[in-house]
């Protein structure tokens, strides 16, 4: 048999390359790949349907009808998805703590949610008095999971666990989202109820005194974004879900600061912007106010 010129492409819409058969009137793979790298096969139209050449022991096979009576374009294998690294676990920081809490007791608490890698309350380095909050890391990616997905009671109090600013490469950005057309009968527990549905909520942010919009922020930043641009509604009242500004929303905490450097909103105290406990019978605060320095 004699060789033949077979009109191969890249793709079916690429200029064709006359490649040449074998005596056998095969095509070697190998022929194809030395001008289309990484091509494991051919295909080409038939009655309108995709077709493709068989291959055995590296040799392409003519049609039925012949090379002559077809134009031929690569095939090329899928590309394998890269596995998607696993999350490792971060610092992550306790808000809320009361003040007679210690590593014990913060220890005791979250072991319940896994393994602890490190357990930290901050004190004022001249009084040794606790500053209202600590820093904890677990051994797994998905003990921090549960713990980031719910308040937490403890010694009396609610406390928050986040991700402190800065930790998360800027993904809470994309977590958060703004709330607006909200009325004063929306409490920051209603958002939390209804907005749960969608992914766990991680913190909602109601300004004091009422400003008419929220903020909520989400665990799965792809959950946030999928709720931007949409209207809900919760109890009766038609709210729009938009990216958050940071900026705006620095405006909203910082413009709430009290008498002795605390942030007050939707019923919770927050010792700087952005962390919350709720509101709670504490102490008068010292002099010198070591809770105020995050370190």
């Amino acid at each position: 048999m004699s060789i033949e010129y077979v009109p191969v492409s890249e793709g079916e819409q690429d200029e064709p390359i006359e490649l040449p058969t074998e005596e056998d009137g095969s095509l070697l793979l190998s022929t194809v790949a030395a001008q289309f790298a990484g091509a494991s096969g051919l295909k080409y139209r038939a009655g309108g349907r995709l077709r493709g050449l068989r291959l055995v022991d590296e040799r392409l096979s003519p049609p039925s009808d012949g090379w002559a009576a077809h134009r031929y374009w690569c095939a090329f294998p899928r590309a394998s998805p890269e596995p998607t690294p696993r999350p490792r676990c971060s610092d992550l920081i306790v808000l809320g703590l009361p003040w007679k809490t210690g590593e014990d007791a913060v220890r005791d608490y979250f072991t319940g949610f896994g393994e602890l890698l490190m357990v930290q309350v901050k004190r004022d380095a001249k009084t040794g008095l606790s500053k209202g909050f600590g820093f904890i890391k677990f051994a797994e990616y998905e003990s921090q999971l549960r713990a980031l997905g719910r308040r937490h009671m403890i010694d009396g109090r609610w406390c928050d666990v986040r991700i402190p600013n800065g930790k998360d490469g800027g993904a809470s950005a994309h977590r958060k989202v703004f709330v607006g057309r909200c009325t004063e009968n929306l409490t920051a527990e209603d958002l939390r109820e209804y907005f749960g549905a969608f992914g766990q909520v991680t913190d909602v942010f109601v300004p004091r005194p009422f400003r008419a919009f929220s903020f909520v922020t989400f665990l799965d930043p792809e959950v946030a974004q999928s709720l931007c641009g949409q209207d809900h509604i919760i109890k009766g009242v038609s709210v729009n879900i938009s990216t958050a500004s940071p900026k705006r929303e620095r405006g909203a905490r910082g413009s709430q600061l009290l008498g002795w450097g605390l942030v007050e909103g939707g019923g919770r105290v927050f010792n700087w912007a952005g962390d919350a406990w709720p509101q709670q019978a504490a102490p008068a605060p010292p002099l010198d106010k070591p809770y105020l320095k995050y370190e």
